[in-house]
């Protein structure tokens, strides 16, 4: 980092949510609800994974990394944001805003390489269920893991290090609830020109491609899906792969609308709520979406309550 970016820049300003002062209040209990309910669905996926040997398969395997990443997710904005909302201080330091960026884009990136994990899991179950076992072995689950932290890191120290070169001009102010990458480069004064060839280049790696063999992964499925004659295997198949199927559409769905079809200048409100949508809404709604729609993680979750209601007897 130059030295004359630390003395230019100390801090950032975050707008937050484009809500009226008297709302603050009812938004920030309910933020805070749909935090802590995040952090304790997920955490409560992990415990049953951890607890449940029927659950010790790759696809609770890749769950259980998903849903670690949701916490962390969804704690890089939210407790900041709950903080601004609570004490109407909305200033970050210049190195926190360049953390929760590089963090940020460090678990968005994790989402999708883990994401296209189990894509390709559910590939090999429904495609290949003889050779399953010997495919998806516990070496490979966590190769697959390593790269998908490697790569992650990889892709947010190359846009943090390049930002972090960056000079800023006076106008400090974000219109965002968190330090946006995108936000951040509108601030510069410098050329960013290289900075936008590593987003669309690094974008077209960890979002681009995860996405498109998601969907040859579910390609190759509805294909063999189609070839199935009973309706029974049809449901079978088709429950194996549901969650992780809506998860995806609801996660991928967001990003598109936001990125890929951009608002105009002046509608950065309609930015706000969509990055609200996948980095609160999302990971709130996965510990329920696998729960409610998965069979095993059901019957793991009344196996504990059965256990905690026989020792507190």
């Amino acid at each position: 980092m130059r030295r004359e970016n630390q003395s230019s820049v100390s801090e950032f300003l975050l707008l937050g949510l484009p809500i009226c002062p008297e709302q603050q209040g009812i938004f920030f209990v309910l933020f805070l609800v749909m935090y802590l309910t995040t952090v304790l669905g997920n955490l409560l996926i992990i415990l049953l994974i951890r607890l449940d040997s029927r659950l010790h398969t790759p696809m609770y395997f890749f769950l259980s990394h998903l849903a670690f990443t949701d916490v962390s997710f969804s704690s890089v904005t939210v407790p900041k944001m709950l903080k601004s909302m609570q004490t109407q201080d909305r200033s970050i330091p210049y190195a926190g805003c360049i953390t929760q960026m590089y963090f940020f884009i460090f678990f968005t990136d994790l989402d999708n390489f883990l994401l296209t994990s189990m894509a390709y899991d559910r590939y090999v179950a429904i495609c290949h269920p003889l050779h399953y076992t010997t495919i998806m072995k516990e070496e490979l689950c966590a190769l697959l893991v390593a790269l998908s932290w490697i790569l992650s890191c990889a892709s947010s120290l190359s846009h943090t290090l390049l930002l972090a070169q960056l000079s800023f001009c006076a106008d400090t102010t974000i219109p965002h609830f968190f330090c946006d990458l995108a936000a951040l480069l509108k601030l510069s004064c410098s050329d960013t020109s290289l900075n936008e060839l590593v987003i669309f280049t690094v974008g077209v790696a960890v979002i681009t491609l995860p996405l498109i063999c998601i969907l040859i992964s579910y390609g190759r499925i509805g294909a063999t899906i189609l070839k199935i004659p009973s309706a029974k295997g049809v449901c079978k198949a088709l429950s194996t792969c549901g969650s992780h199927l809506s998860v995806v559409s609801l996660y991928y769905g967001t990003i598109i609308g936001l990125y890929f079809f951009p608002s105009s200048s002046t509608s950065s409100d309609k930015d706000i709520v969509a990055s609200v949508l996948y980095t609160v809404v999302t990971p709130l709604l996965n510990p329920f979406i696998y729960s409610l729609r998965n069979k095993d993680i059901k019957g793991a979750l009344e196996k504990l309550f059965r256990k905690a209601t026989i020792s507190s007897r």
